[in-house]
């Protein structure tokens, strides 16, 4: 099933990523082996950039003559200029870059990305990130699934409630199995005055939770159809898609969701948890350690998304090498030291998902839930990937339109209409 999955969202990008491999066919020097640049977006502290950080340490005392440039990005900055970036000749060796077709794939495509199949066998990377390599591999037209390997994934990630178990035994309530349950469970709160769900409908975590919503009611069938673009958009009122955006207008106009959430970002979103302020938020593992390293003052955990079993998720975003970077054997001994048991397990313990953490040595109790529910999800078939990958600029339409959603200017059958267009633009291309 999941090979079926990766194929058709393989298809989704094929009519705008057949972009010819008419970038850079030079550079890529050899290098002089005294400089090593290398880049990541990740949050300073988080499991990540832990672990990465430990392995830069490691990495320089390995290489005392070594110059060892290090910066810290921004995603929205790799997101918009990667490209441009990467055109240039002043890239790094290595750095974290954007999965998908419409970002790594694209690059891949245009030759400005390294092949890292034979590195990856060599190595020992493809047995390391198993399934989750999908992410890394794509063929000659920049689709992702079956094709050489120009990415590496040392982490996972899914999408789940986080709840506050002081305010749930507090005000009486159990954790939801059913999407009924959950529902009591916010009307519980919101008859205290509290509204239950912390969102950011001005960020990207009020489109996770469409997504979310979606696949909680999808099964595979219609996941394949939908990134494989195997037929227009549909909107009717059982697509599941229609479902989700109908209930973020339902827990809006009922209060679970604050209208005001539309000026709001994540990490206003993340606040109101943290402070005890919303018992639930739903959020990605790549806040499990900011919870566990900053939430002081009460117990949380974590529920999936009652339903269908398919969460939002997948393998996280890449280690890629550009086909300008001068030192890429230096590149290649850093990602070695990522993907290795001392650096997973250290990102494990820190509360993130490690593609190969050794489950005897997670001793850290929220590094052993996000670990233990994403080898369960990854064993069930259970990832269903990101609403936005199917048709390139769908990220931006779906945020902008979640947000007009939850501010009430716009109905559910309105917001199915503004996805429609662009989706069944570049689905008559290839369906």
């Amino acid at each position: 099933m999941r090979t079926r999955l990766w194929r058709a969202v393989a298809l989704a990008a094929a009519a705008t990523l057949a972009l010819g491999a008419c970038g850079s066919g030079g550079g890529g020097g050899s290098g002089d082996g005294k400089t090593f640049t290398v880049w990541w977006y990740e949050d300073a502290g988080n499991p990540q950039d832990t672990a990465w950080q430990d392995a830069l340490t490691e990495f320089k005392a390995a290489h005392p003559d070594v110059e060892v440039k290090f910066e810290r990005k921004v995603w929205q900055q790799i997101f918009d200029a990667g490209p441009m970036i990467l055109n240039s000749n002043e890239v790094p060796d290595l750095l974290e870059y954007n999965k998908g077709n419409a970002s790594a794939g694209a690059l891949s495509s245009k030759g400005l990305l390294t092949d890292l199949t034979a590195e990856a066998s060599k190595r020992g990377w493809d047995k390391t990130a198993g399934a989750a390599l999908t992410v890394g591999s794509y063929d000659s037209r920049g689709l992702m699934g079956p094709g050489k390997v120009y990415g590496i994934p040392s982490y996972g990630e899914y999408l789940s409630f986080a709840y506050n178990k002081d305010m749930f035994a507090k005000y009486g309530v159990s954790v939801p199995t059913t999407m009924d349950e959950l529902v009591a469970a916010f009307e519980t709160f919101k008859s205290q005055g509290i509204t239950p769900l912390a969102g950011s409908a001005g960020d990207y975590p009020a489109q996770h939770l469409l997504w979310g919503l979606a696949v909680a009611k999808a099964d595979r069938n219609w996941l394949n159809g939908y990134f494989g673009l195997s037929a227009p958009l549909d909107t009717s009122a059982n697509s599941p898609l229609t479902q989700a955006a109908q209930t973020i207008a339902d827990w809006t106009a009922k209060g679970y969701i604050d209208k005001k959430s539309t000026g709001l970002k994540a990490e206003d979103a993340w606040d109101l948890f943290r402070s005890g302020k919303a018992p639930i938020t739903y959020a990605g593992t790549w806040m499990a350690g900011d919870f566990k390293e900053k939430i002081k003052t009460f117990q949380w955990g974590q529920f999936l998304m009652p339903g269908s079993g398919i969460s939002a998720g997948s393998g996280g975003n890449i280690w890629v090498v550009p086909t300008k970077a001068g030192n890429k054997d230096l590149a290649y001994e850093f990602i070695d030291l990522t993907m290795d048991s001392k650096r997973q397990n250290l990102m494990a313990n820190s509360g993130g998902v490690a593609v190969a953490a050794e489950a005897a040595a997670i001793t850290d109790p929220t590094g052993r839930m996000v670990n233990e529910t994403f080898a369960k999800l990854v064993s069930s078939d259970g990832l269903g990937l990101y609403g936005d990958w199917p048709v390139p600029n769908f990220y931006q339409v779906i945020f902008s339109n979640t947000q007009t959603l939850v501010g009430g200017s716009q109905t559910p059958e309105q917001f199915m209409k503004q996805l429609k267009t662009p989706y069944d633009q570049v689905q008559s291309t290839v369906g």
